[in-house]
Order: structure tokens, then sequence, then C-alpha cells
């Protein structure tokens, strides 16, 4: 039975916040990557209503709130939403915090969205049209979703490698279980097809599709690896909602 990536992300949590070290005063889409304070992917923040799939430790909603945004955030790890609860009073903001899978969005009504941003959460998810057309479905006509993953082409290769070298076929989508820290979570993959033609079968129109190469100011992340500079770690769709 493969892991359950819920209680992977509670073990993992403490561990992970203590080396991300993410800020709060801008929106990230993943390590050593520019941030959106370079991409400009978001637009203004002030008076809109941003769903945050994914928010992890809540860096990024708390970001979006200090600029004006009216933000929740939506993370299947209570351990994850504990730290976001604790960022959000240290940082003096308001965030609606939800436990829960990222395409229970029940509680949210039909076209009262924003903006849909989501962080290097999709790798974590197996049915991710089920989360597109959910992210449809309360976003407002016209209305965009910004989401970074990972790469599909990282996700076939020996990270630990250079030059890089493939160990996995590109077109294999079992899931495969990878580990994190000393723990073990289950990643899905998706080819290029599965995301684009994913977000068009939900009626998502794409707009930008980005392959970031690395940022070269800065310490490296934990997560650094010399393939990086090759290999596009991360990929970014910017796509908006047409029709209902």
């Amino acid at each position: 039975m493969p892991p359950d990536n819920a209680a992977a992300w509670d073990r993992y949590a403490s561990a992970y916040q203590a080396a991300a070290r993410l800020p709060t005063d801008v929106v990230h889409f993943g390590p050593d990557l520019p941030t959106e304070a370079t991409l400009r992917l978001l637009g203004d923040m002030q008076g809109r209503r941003v769903l945050d799939l994914g928010c992890g430790g809540g860096q990024a909603a708390v970001a979006c709130a200090k600029q004006g945004a009216s933000v929740i955030g939506v993370d299947l790890s209570g351990e994850q939403l504990a730290f976001a609860r604790r960022l959000c009073e240290q940082e003096g903001v308001k965030v609606e915090l939800r436990h829960g899978d990222l395409a229970d969005l029940a509680f949210l009504r039909s076209d009262s969205v924003d903006l849909v941003f989501s962080a290097s959460a999709l790798d974590d998810v197996e049915d991710i049209g089920r989360v597109f057309r959910q992210c449809h479905r309360v976003l407002k006509v016209g209305a965009p979703m910004v989401l970074s993953c990972q790469h599909p082409l990282w996700q076939i290769l020996d990270e630990d490698a250079m030059p890089p070298t493939v160990s996995r076929s590109y077109f294999d989508r079992s899931p495969h279980e990878v580990v994190r820290g000393g723990t073990t979570f289950t990643e899905f993959p998706h080819t290029f097809a599965d995301l684009t033609l994913g977000l068009v079968r939900a009626n998502f129109r794409v707009e930008t599709i980005i392959e970031p190469e690395p940022d070269t100011g800065g310490p490296r992340s934990p997560w650094w690896r010399e393939a990086h500079r090759v290999v596009p770690r991360t990929i970014i769709f910017k796509a908006r909602k047409e029709g209902n």
C-alpha cells in the first residue's frame, strides 16, 4: 500500500519548515527559483479573494494577505496548517485555513474566487483533473489560476547524477515512492500533455507556460542539485477560466 501523503507531511513538516525558511514578503514558486517579484504572474492583490491550494506552512498565503488579499489556504497536512496558524499570528495577518483534500472545495461557492495559486502541491495528487475542475468551479469567469509543480523531465531523472541520467520512463505514470528527509512519500508523475490537456479539458485557457532557470543570486536551498543548471526542475502554468 502506498504511503499516506497527509501522514507523511505531518511527520516531515517540522524538519521541512526548519530547512526551507521560506519568505513571507513575496510569493515563491519553488526552491532556487525567481519569485513573484521577478515573474509577476499574480497581479495586484488588493481586495482580491485568493485560494492557496496546498498552502503548506502558509508563507505564500501570508505574503498575499500582507498585500491586501483575503486568503483561504487549503492543505492535507494538519501539522503544516498548525505551522501556518502560528505564522499568521506571528505576522499579524488573517488567513482562513482549511484542512482537507485539495479537490474538496465544497465549502466554496461557485464563481467566488479571484485567483487560485498552488506551488509544489500537485506532485502529491493522483487525479489532477478533479483538482482542475474544482478550481474552475470556484473561480470567477476570466479569473486566473497560477500553479507550479515538478517539471515532467525532472521527475524521470536521477537528480544526484551529473550529467543527469534517466532513471525511469517518461511514459510511466505509476505512483512511485520518494524519500524526503527520511520520510517516504508517494509521487504521481504527470506528463506535459497530462498537465496542459488537463487544464484545457477543465475549460481553462492556458495563457503562460514558464520553465524558469534557477535564480543565480543568494544562497542555495537544501534541495539544490547541479542538474538544476541544465534541466528545468519546475514548470509554471498560468491559465484563465473560460465559461461555466
